[in-house]
């Protein structure tokens, strides 16, 4: 197919509610499709499980428009500049300062913590019959766990929440994205001053000390890479636990079939990050020269836009992919992504999420939705696929 005969397809507000089927109908026509994403910027979308994962992996394909820097000391530089948006070596620097926190050894260390922040979040869950299950027990789980990684005060949490919503909604207004940046940086840039008077054994500390001892950390680099540990080390365990409990409730075999055996807690929250995917597409990648996907030809700084979810429910990989089977094996699934910006922060997550799931199902006998689910909304993201709120009526067990 020419260049010339490429059909456009503009993505409306319909794709944050439903990108499953849009992504069903274009990897049907083509594994790689030019479109007008809901917040008008045009790109490459890659749906076909193969296409993804090796644009995943193929340095042609660029984190930074070539030549393109943020302005230094500005808002976009205080957000822009982590690992996730870096190409090599800059990448291999900044993701190797914050490897040895995220290791499976040191995050299996933190099951206790973990398993106890939870506990009480059921608890209080457990005084009442009617709950969001996001704000009572999706946020907070992740948040506080990555909050006191880091060392920031789990009471600031309710910004964060505001603040990372901001970040990746494709709707908000550029006066309040401004508004809540600024903010947000100006919260950092107070808990780094700090950090620098009186070091801490948290994360944060060790950023700073590897900023000041051996200047590998520009400043702008120490305040997104704070942005970036907040905002990714919540934001996948919030929608994993949030959507993953919707698809267990609007799949009833299944949840039984969960709750009659626990040991398939491991190869469910597998499923789950397949099924539901948290991260709807991987963030953007610039073509750094002519390139081939899928058969269409890339031209040099057009947007490549890997699609995980439209990866994960595709048919030549994964059989019946919109069938929710908890026993499937889900390897290979893209929902951490793939290649060198695969997730730092996979093996928390999982722990996450297992603590969390074995955790309501074993003290909630029942738990039904609130509300039709028709009437669910989903966040207004082409980023973050998740619920707005998840009302849920509870009955202890037992």
């Amino acid at each position: 197919m020419t260049q010339a005969n490429i059909v456009v397809e503009h993505l409306g507000a319909e794709y944050f509610q439903d990108p499953y089927s849009v992504h069903a109908r274009l990897r049907a026509q083509r594994p790689v499709a030019r479109v007008i994403m809901p917040g008008g910027t045009p790109a490459w979308l890659v749906t076909g499980y193969a296409e993804a994962r090796a644009a995943l992996t193929d340095p042609r394909l660029l984190k930074l428009p070539r030549g393109w820097r943020p302005e230094p000391n500005s808002i976009l530089a205080a957000i822009e500049l982590h690992m996730l948006n870096s190409d090599p070596p800059d990448h291999e620097r900044l993701r190797k300062l914050v490897n040895k926190a995220f290791t499976a050894r040191r995050v299996e260390q933190l099951r206790p913590r973990i398993a106890a922040i939870a506990a009480e979040l059921l608890d209080d869950m457990s005084t009442r019959d009617e709950v969001d299950l996001l704000t009572s027990f999706a946020f907070p789980l992740p948040i506080t766990v990555i909050c006191e990684l880091l060392g920031v005060p789990v009471a600031d949490r309710d910004e964060f929440r505001a603040w990372s919503a901001t970040i990746v909604s494709n709707t908000i207004s550029p006066d309040v994205f401004q508004a809540h940046a600024t903010a947000m940086t100006s919260y950092f840039r107070k808990m780094l001053a700090a950090r620098r008077r009186a070091p801490a054994d948290d994360l944060l500390s060790a950023l700073v000390a590897a900023r000041d001892d051996e200047d590998r950390l520009t400043e702008d680099e120490l305040l997104s890479m704070a942005f970036l540990l907040l905002v990714a080390g919540h934001e996948t365990t919030v929608n994993l636990i949030g959507s993953g409990m919707l698809a267990l409730l609007l799949n009833p075999g299944e949840l039984d079939r969960l709750r009659a055996d626990p040991s398939l807690l491991g190869t469910a929250v597998e499923e789950l990050l397949r099924y539901v995917n948290p991260v709807n597409n991987a963030t953007f990648r610039f073509a750094g020269e002519p390139l081939e996907i899928g058969g269409q030809q890339i031209s040099p700084d057009e947007v490549v836009l890997v699609s995980l979810s439209g990866a994960n429910r595709d048919p030549s990989r994964y059989a019946d992919p919109d069938r929710l089977d908890l026993s499937r094996d889900s390897a290979g699934n893209l929902a951490f992504g793939h290649g060198i910006h695969y997730c730092l922060g996979a093996p928390l997550a999982r722990l996450e999420a297992e603590i969390a799931f074995g955790g309501l199902l074993e003290r909630f006998g029942s738990m039904t939705l609130a509300v039709p689910a028709d009437s669910l909304r989903w966040r207004p993201s082409t980023l973050i696929h998740g619920l707005e709120a998840l009302p849920v009526r509870l009955v202890p067990a037992g």
